[in-house]
């Protein structure tokens, strides 16, 4: 015969036990939750930083970012090479010039083939082969960096050619200030990348206005006059929908490029 406090006692057990259950559950459900959030807070943050370097190369991934508003467009995203990177072919000790003939105006560019040979040599087997010939630059940037990228056949940030090339002349624009860039004159051109180090591919940008980068990016060449302000001529013309960093209002297509010795 159970007694009536023993009967109490036992369904003050029986609540308490039922109440331990309840708050275990939702310890666990709160645990859960917690790790679903953390993981998409990864990936938003995840997709904003590619979409920042979207200054990227699909074989390497352009550009970088001091802030994200400094991102280069000089940023592609970093996938597995599946080809080798071109034999030396090129005259180290000779001058070349890559032309870019664009839908809005020519774009000749000086490259420094003695301190960037391997970027001059991958350059000059892509065009000929005609791997720019109706691509797009596919990037603008009108604030904190000022540079339009090009050379990914996607035309959306994410392609290469399947290989990567090492990092070159990076000393040549000085000694990283204090915080921690260097100044890329107008009329610079250099190699996007993921962030990572020797991860340039196809993508490339034009500086069009001083801009502050880290000097983690190849300097291989530099425009003329007039290209210089083919490119100012289009960044004038904005981004697509008024943003700061975006495809450019007025579509830019690289119609032929060629590499040629001078």
């Amino acid at each position: 015969m159970v007694s009536s406090d023993q009967r109490r006692r036992q369904l003050a057990r029986e609540k308490f036990e039922r109440q331990q259950q309840r708050r275990q559950k939702s310890r666990k459900a709160k645990q859960r939750n917690a790790i679903i959030a953390a993981a998409v807070v990864l990936v938003l943050a995840g997709g904003a930083a590619y979409a920042s370097v979207g200054l990227s190369d699909g074989d390497t991934k352009a550009s970088d970012s001091v802030e994200d508003s400094q991102s280069s467009s000089a940023t592609p995203s970093k996938s597995e090479s599946t080809t080798p990177e071109p034999a030396m072919a090129i005259d180290k000790a000779a001058k070349y010039s890559m032309s870019l003939k664009t839908n809005e105006g020519d774009i000749k560019i000086a490259m420094d083939a003695a301190k960037t040979p391997h970027t001059a040599n991958s350059f000059k087997s892509l065009a000929d082969k005609g791997y720019f010939n109706g691509t797009k630059c596919h990037r603008l940037t009108t604030q904190g960096i000022f540079v339009l990228q090009c050379g990914d056949p996607k035309g959306d940030g994410t392609g290469g050619p399947g290989y990567t090339i090492p990092d070159e002349n990076l000393t040549a624009l000085g000694k990283a200030g204090a915080d921690g860039t260097v100044t890329y004159p107008a009329g610079t051109v250099a190699m996007a990348n993921t962030g990572q180090p020797h991860s340039g591919g196809s993508q490339f940008f034009l500086v069009y206005k001083e801009t502050k980068l880290p000097p983690s990016y190849t300097p291989f060449g530099k425009m003329d006059d007039e290209g210089l302000k083919v490119v100012q001529e289009l960044a004038k013309a904005g981004v697509a929908g008024g943003a700061q960093d975006g495809a450019p209002k007025k579509a830019v297509t690289i119609e032929k490029a060629a590499v040629t010795k001078v």
